[in-house]
């Protein structure tokens, strides 16, 4: 057996033990510092706190990323609640493994090779946004498994519309995909998707009552402070750490946020779906007034996308952000790894277009043969 079918042979292993070993020990680390599920704990307090009769926007913040803060929607707390029967400890563990295994989902359905399935758990078994994601207890692997859900099914206007609705319900974020259903046509699967996303705001206003829609939106509104919050990784936020002052920070802050609609919204309009639908996941992430490292975990799947085309550089994104690298990643990273991502998705896509691309492939895997092993390592 030569070394490449050799390679081929231990992918599925070394991906599954890296994913194991290096997520579980950062999981354990985090445990026995008290700081497993940072996060999540404060999802958890904020429930927990509200079903004893108190608040669940507490209002004394004025910056993210401190410890009890909660800002999400409330349709969130129908997900939530079902871990606040249980001792907060034990459920953060629970969340945990909840994590690890939707991410491992999210891969296993993506509308790419079986090879290049293997590659991108591997990817992400290596990922510092994918590690930080799972030991913080964030909803990222959560999100992408919706997104994943929306590019295999996008031609399923249940599937799309529902997983969409999820995720928005989650984080608001993903309600831009119903805004490229529209402009695409998917006009059944937008009105699913907001019909389920009705249902569950429904819901959530009976149990948490209609002014904690209000409360969210006032704390929401006070804390996303794109310049002045520290740790995150916003351009203008970049720029303001490299020296420049707050004008001039928030004047790339602003520029890339028009630059992203207006890229996004012609790749919508000139580029196949399945490039059109990639670029708005990377836009969701891109456009936040807060940019957490940990967003970047979904570059996965535009990297995916953009593998299974022969675009075999794109590995080097996430391997920009590996775990390995985490004490010497320059913040300019992550916008430019977005940048990048986007640039490269929209081009592929336009070439796809000029060649006449079938639009019933854009959703579903593709009809012709799937790249082979030698596709991925260089055979």
């Amino acid at each position: 057996m030569d070394a490449r079918r050799l390679a081929v042979a231990a992918l599925p292993i070394v991906a599954i033990v890296t994913l194991v070993v290096v997520t579980g020990s950062a999981a354990i680390a985090s445990a026995q510092a008290g700081t497993l599920g940072f996060d999540f704990l404060s999802y958890d307090l904020a429930v927990r706190r509200f079903f004893d009769g108190g608040i669940l926007y507490d209002q004394s913040f004025d910056y993210t990323g401190a410890f009890g803060l909660f800002y999400y929607p409330p349709p969130f707390v129908l997900l939530a609640a079902p871990l606040s029967v249980v001792d907060p400890a034990v459920a953060a563990w629970i969340f945990t493994a909840i994590l690890a295994a939707t991410f491992a989902l999210a891969v296993a359905i993506l509308p790419v090779s079986r090879t290049i399935r293997w590659v991108i758990l591997l990817l992400g078994g290596l990922s510092w946004p994918l590690v930080y994601a799972i030991k913080l207890g964030q909803v990222g692997p959560i999100l992408l498994l919706t997104f994943a859900i929306g590019w295999r099914w996008m031609d399923r206007p249940w599937r799309f519309g529902a997983a969409t609705a999820v995720g928005t319900a989650i984080k608001i974020q993903p309600f831009l995909l119903f805004g490229w259903a529209l402009l695409t046509g998917r006009r059944r699967a937008a009105a699913v998707g907001l019909g389920v996303l009705a249902v569950l705001a429904l819901a959530a206003t009976l149990v948490a009552g209609p002014t904690s829609w209000i409360d969210q939106a006032t704390l929401l509104a006070r804390v996303s402070k794109p310049i002045e919050t520290p740790h995150n990784f916003t351009p203008g936020r970049v720029a303001f750490e490299a020296g420049a002052g707050q004008a001039l920070a928030w004047a790339v802050q602003i520029a890339n946020w028009v630059s992203v609609a207006a890229v996004v919204l012609w790749a919508t309009l000139r580029c196949t779906p399945v490039a059109s639908y990639l670029a708005v996941v990377i836009a969701s992430q891109l456009i936040s007034p807060i940019l957490w490292d940990h967003y970047a975990l979904m570059l996965l799947l535009p990297v995916a996308w953009l593998v299974s085309r022969g675009q075999r550089w794109a590995v080097i994104i996430p391997l920009a952000t590996s775990v390995a690298l985490v004490a010497v990643i320059p913040p300019v990273t992550y916008a430019v790894a977005y940048w990048v991502t986007l640039v490269a998705v929209i081009l592929e896509g336009r070439r796809m277009a000029g060649q006449a691309v079938p639009h019933a492939e854009a959703g579903q895997l593709p009809r012709q043969p799937l790249p082979g092993p030698g596709a991925i390592l260089g055979r």
